[in-house]
């Protein structure tokens, strides 16, 4: 990892996102945040960045991406993003595919990404556990946040595809869900034994941390009628559900509030690809915010390039959405959704430094990432002269 240095970044309008935005300084000591106010004074033996002009923000946050695992670039040689051979995967884990060296995390840093969620595909019902990264590094290992950091599951299109062309359960809506329901009723008469009597059983072992409340259950899903399937098994089971696209979860977004279940929506500057996203519309994040519901904009990456997150973000402002809401969509709501809202999603006291300074407001798309700090450590700067961006070797 580069050693972070201790700096002061003054003279910006600063936006903690969790507070009101102001001018003044952000102080950066060790690698966490230190001290930010409009009248915060220089410590000894820092350094002053001046930032005069500028906006700075915490790093932004995806939380449903397939960076490392459906590298760019590479073909079939760099897709792990699918294991399409059993319809239960849940013991597979993202973190064993991941490279840190898929262009897609360069891209990331130049987008002002500084955390991600990397996902299994929506192949399976099923599909595996995530992990939670920062965006720079050499080892996966040494970038993560949190492992895991939810159990990605499937309904709708993809499964009953992917397994109906291979002529086995499920190839319908109702045997993807019937899908799920045994391998959560299989896991909870395994929890009900005494730990001596339980067989090695991984699949098992992953669904036992989505029931016992550990970690989420990450719901693809996105027809109303899908996103009501997914309550339904939710009650059934007593798990903590997080909706992941949710295309159509504005149309019944006063059941979402009311259900307090978050809502990671996205990507959202594609086309009507396929039946089940034909109501895709760039008004839902707004919609959905405004009914109580804690709304995320995510990129899908690579589906939507990973440094678009912010431009999905001005999508929703110029349709409706709040632009504070906006923010907090790409910032400290999918931090809180992946655990990790401690450390990152917001300028706060004792947090990691993940910050980036802006040329200008990020909502505005004429505006750009200057500057990316992980952990206090510059792992990005864009050369405004040559009008190229320069990622910090990874090592």
């Amino acid at each position: 990892m580069v050693a972070p240095r201790n700096y002061v970044i003054t003279g910006a309008r600063i936006v903690p996102v969790t507070a009101e935005p102001f001018h003044g300084a952000l102080v950066v000591t060790d690698g966490r945040i230190a001290a930010l106010g409009p009248d915060v004074e220089v410590p000894a033996g820092h350094e002053v960045v001046d930032a005069s002009g500028g906006w700075v923000l915490p790093g932004l946050v995806d939380a449903h991406v397939h960076l490392g695992v459906h590298e760019e670039g590479e073909g079939w040689a760099g897709d792990d993003t699918n294991e399409t051979t059993d319809p239960v995967t849940a013991a597979a884990r993202a973190i064993d595919a991941v490279n840190p060296d898929d262009l897609g995390f360069d891209d990331a840093l130049a987008g002002g990404v500084t955390s991600v969620n990397v996902n299994p595909g929506s192949a399976n019902p099923i599909g595996g556990l995530t992990v939670a990264l920062k965006t720079h590094g050499r080892l996966v290992d040494e970038m993560v946040l949190r492992s895991p950091a939810g159990l990605k599951a499937a309904l709708g299109e993809n499964p009953k595809r992917v397994h109906g062309e291979q002529k086995r359960t499920p190839n319908t809506r109702l045997g993807v869900a019937l899908t799920q329901r045994r391998a959560f009723s299989a896991a909870r008469s395994w929890m009900a034994k005494p730990e001596s009597e339980r067989e090695t059983d991984l699949v098992s072992e992953a669904l036992a941390q989505v029931l016992r409340g550990e970690i989420p259950w990450r719901q693809h899903c996105h027809r109303a009628d899908d996103i009501a399937t997914a309550l339904r098994v939710a009650d059934e089971f007593g798990h903590r559900l997080v909706l992941d696209h949710g295309t159509e979860a504005h149309l019944i977004a006063d059941v979402v509030a009311a259900r307090d279940v978050p809502v990671l929506y996205g990507p959202m500057i594609v086309s009507r690809s396929k039946v089940e996203v034909r109501r895709r519309s760039p008004a839902a994040p707004g919609i959905l915010a405004a009914a109580g519901v804690k709304v995320s904009l995510i990129t899908d990456h690579p589906v939507v390039p990973i440094d678009f997150l912010v431009h999905q973000a001005a999508l929703a402002v110029r349709e409706g959405m709040d632009p504070a809401e906006a923010l907090k969509a790409v910032t400290i709501h999918p931090a809180e959704v992946l655990g990790v809202a401690d450390r990152v999603g917001s300028l706060e006291v004792g947090k990691d430094a993940d910050v980036v300074l802006w040329s200008g407001d990020p909502l505005d798309t004429r505006n750009r990432a200057l500057r990316t700090w992980i952990d206090g450590a510059e792992v990005y700067t864009y050369d405004q002269d040559s009008r190229e961006g320069r990622v910090r070797a990874r090592r």
